[in-house]
């Protein structure tokens, strides 16, 4: 594989692809209520949109100002081929510019030993999200 180009990008300026890939991911595929996919943070959070070698977008994650890293979306097709790779260590890279000390995430349990590979630990018990179970974990930088 060619190494996938990251953007990291506003909100406003990406709106129908980073939601068109979310949709997918978590309200179409995960059943995740509408409701608890959109909220106040996409405006304000960094963004991370991933393409494939022929230059479509194919993944997207966030990161809030405070640290949290969340809506990490694949799209089927194009999972476990590295793009979830990329996309994370993308925002780890611009959480560092940002001067963040650690960041932290709610991990799918399915999920959780993916971020452990990048150094993430998990803290506290499992818990449900959106119907699904998570478990915190958080990573120093």
């Amino acid at each position: 594989m060619s190494t996938p180009r990251v953007l990291v990008v506003k909100w406003n300026d990406y709106l129908e692809t980073l939601r068109a890939i979310r949709e997918t991911v978590f309200i179409q595929e995960q059943n995740v209520p509408v409701e608890l996919e959109w909220d106040e943070y996409d405006e304000t959070s960094w963004h991370a949109l991933v393409y494939n070698a022929v230059d479509e977008p194919v993944g997207t994650a966030r990161l809030l100002l405070d640290g949290h890293i969340g809506r990490m979306a694949v799209l089927k097709e194009w999972r476990r081929k590295g793009f979830g790779s990329v996309l994370l260590s993308r925002l780890l890279e611009e959480a560092r510019k940002h001067g963040l000390s650690s960041v932290k995430l709610n991990a799918q349990v399915s999920a959780a030993q993916f971020y452990q590979k990048f150094g993430f630990v998990k803290i506290g018990e499992t818990f449900i999200e959106a119907g699904i179970p998570h478990i915190a974990m958080v990573m120093k930088l």
